[in-house]
């Protein structure tokens, strides 16, 4: 195993982020303007199949034992880190991976520092303009509207025969990107319009997700769960309405107690004193309501953020309960690979702790191409055009950072 050195030096204020980030390969966890930016690559772990949250949590471990590091802030996002990010399905074509940059740039409220990983100078990346601006409009992917319609049908279906309670279909949209486009253009996008939700980019995949699958600090586990979602009003009044609506909607409680149930019962074998907020609260995006819960407990076994990471993946708010019936179904009617969608994607720090979020509202860049990725929660009631609309509401941000 390689023995990586790692100094950690507090620095002042080094402004915003994204405008001094790689342009070929940006690294980028952030939320409300502060985080982290990392800048090449000391180290990349690759994993994949089903036990590739296990290998990567024992592949971690032993990176993090052979390690010597300085770090005098000790404080969350400082030291050794790595930028992970993992594919949603167990037989994914997509690789996934642990990213140790060469030099990190943390930014708090109260403290900034760099982070050098090997023989680097501890310098500031300098910021540079972005490239010129560009528009491109997502196409349909492997699901063209009708047949997401159907594919809905079929899961409603399955579902009022008793195969399973709720399942998540997802669909995916993809353009061309003009050559040589800067995608900090669209992380900064993301970042500006929904500064509330975490802004990821790594290994060529961008997001701005909502909600939190879990964090760890020292032994505290937290993570939000989100189900549910209407979109918003045109206007005050009838944006309360809205989300009075939600609040009050039976099938999107139901939905949402299936995604808090499948969330605790996972983290109790973790956290023996792990609660929920007694009622759901009605979240605000710029482009939707969402029924949202908050959880936290303490842990009692030691676990490290990879170890829940793998325990928690996936919720039944991007799969569906039972587990198992819905990853079926998922295979079953949708026609293409997920990739790194809906699956976990953040950090995780030498002593396990770590932030990660489901990668929702995201696209993975390829090449000169993009391919976006939105999905709806199907029950029993659900309406299939309703539904439709819902991804469209869910692709709006990507929509929105790409000009369109």
């Amino acid at each position: 195993m390689v023995a990586l050195t790692v100094v950690t030096t507090a620095i002042p204020d080094p402004g915003p982020l994204v405008p001094m980030l790689d342009r070929a390969s940006p690294l980028l966890w952030s939320r409300r303007g502060f985080g982290l930016a990392g800048f090449g690559e000391a180290l990349r772990l690759e994993f994949t199949g089903p036990n590739r949250f296990t290998d990567a949590a024992a592949a971690w471990r032993d990176v993090a034992a052979a390690a010597t590091v300085t770090d005098p802030l000790d404080r969350t996002g400082s030291g050794l880190l790595a930028f992970g990010s993992f594919a949603f399905a167990d037989h994914s074509a997509t690789t996934s991976v642990l990213v140790v940059p060469s030099l990190i740039v943390g930014r708090d409220t109260d403290r900034s520092w760099i982070t050098t990983i090997g023989d680097v100078a501890a310098e500031l990346p300098a910021t540079t303009p972005y490239g010129d601006e560009f528009s491109v409009v997502l196409d349909q992917g492997s699901l063209d509207r009708a047949a997401y319609v159907a594919a809905v049908e079929a899961a409603i279906a399955r579902i009022r025969a008793h195969e399973l309670s709720k399942v998540v279909i997802a669909r995916d949209a993809t353009a061309p990107l003009p050559a040589g486009a800067d995608i900090r253009r669209l992380i900064d996008s993301l970042a500006t319009r929904y500064p509330d939700c975490w802004t990821f980019a790594i290994d060529g995949f961008i997001g701005a997700s909502p909600e939190t699958l879990v964090s760890v600090d020292a032994g505290t586990v937290t993570a939000r769960v989100l189900a549910g979602s209407a979109a918003r009003g045109t206007d005050a009044a009838s944006d309360q309405a809205a989300a009075t609506a939600l609040a009050t909607s039976a099938k999107d409680q139901d939905e949402h107690q299936f995604a808090v149930q499948n969330v605790l019962a996972s983290l109790r074998s973790h956290s023996a004193d792990v609660t929920a907020s007694e009622m759901p609260f009605t979240l605000k995006l710029p482009n939707l309501w969402h029924l949202a819960s908050d959880i936290d407990g303490e842990l009692s076994d030691g676990s490290t953020s990879l170890d829940l990471v793998r325990a928690l993946h996936p919720t039944a708010a991007v799969a569906g309960t039972p587990t198992a019936r819905a990853l079926e179904v998922i295979a079953e009617l949708e026609p293409f690979d997920r990739g790194r969608y809906a699956g976990p994607v953040g950090w995780v720090a030498a002593d396990g702790d770590g932030e990660w979020a489901v990668a929702l509202r995201s696209a993975q860049v390829t090449g000169d191409q993009i391919t976006a990725y939105a999905g709806a929660g199907i029950v029993a009631d659900s309406v299939p055009q309703r539904e439709l609309l819902e991804t469209r509401m869910k692709f709006r941000p990507i929509v929105e950072a790409l000009g369109g």
